[in-house]
């Protein structure tokens, strides 16, 4: 991180993990010895509902209290969301966006209304099916924007999030493989689309 306050917008629908992730980046960002916020937007919480969560990662005490306006990164968990929500508001074109799709260059730059930003792709669905045998994107949708903004040392976050899902999944530890198969395969999966 160069600039010292990184601030992250998650979109996702209610049941897919957006504000798990949100949770865990701050976790594993804590870990570093860094100051942390992540917190959700509180709306409906309905499986399937639009819902936005929020990171905030610095150097320094962090004295904002308030969601997120102009965030250097967002991560789009879900692509049918890019037709109904405005994604990019706000979003800082020194930033990027991390979208979870298939969908072509074409279709995300025409969608994304012309954001001159980078734009990054991931098909969180492959890697996720490949690693744990069952959708679950936000795995896959964390170690890319771990990546894509650089937050911290590759080795370190896997390690990090070893520890993580050992205490989170402690009484399902078959699972633990499965989560950080799907974190190595996706640092691996990220796709830059050219503007």
């Amino acid at each position: 991180m160069t600039n010292d306050l990184l601030e992250i917008r998650w979109h996702g629908r209610g049941g897919q993990g957006a504000k798990t992730a949100s949770l865990l980046l701050a976790d594993a960002a804590f870990n570093t010895g860094k100051y942390i916020q992540g917190f959700p937007e509180y709306g409906p919480e309905r499986m399937g509902a639009p819902i936005t969560a929020y990171n905030r990662i610095s150097n320094n005490p962090i004295r904002i209290h308030s969601n997120i306006y102009e965030p250097d990164y967002v991560v789009v968990v879900d692509d049918t969301l890019l037709e109904s929500v405005d994604v990019t508001a706000g979003l800082k074109e020194t930033g990027a966006i991390v979208i979870n799709t298939t969908k072509s260059d074409e279709y995300l730059k025409k969608v994304l209304k012309g954001y001159k930003g980078r734009i990054y792709t991931i098909d969180a669905k492959k890697v996720s099916i490949e690693a744990l045998g069952k959708y679950f994107p936000n795995t896959p949708m964390l170690a890319a924007i771990v990546k894509v903004a650089n937050i911290m040392d590759e080795k370190e976050f896997l390690e990090d999030m070893k520890g993580s899902f050992k205490h989170k999944f402690a009484k399902k530890p078959e699972v633990i493989d499965g989560n950080m198969k799907a974190l190595e395969l996706a640092l691996n999966s990220i796709k830059k689309i050219d503007n």
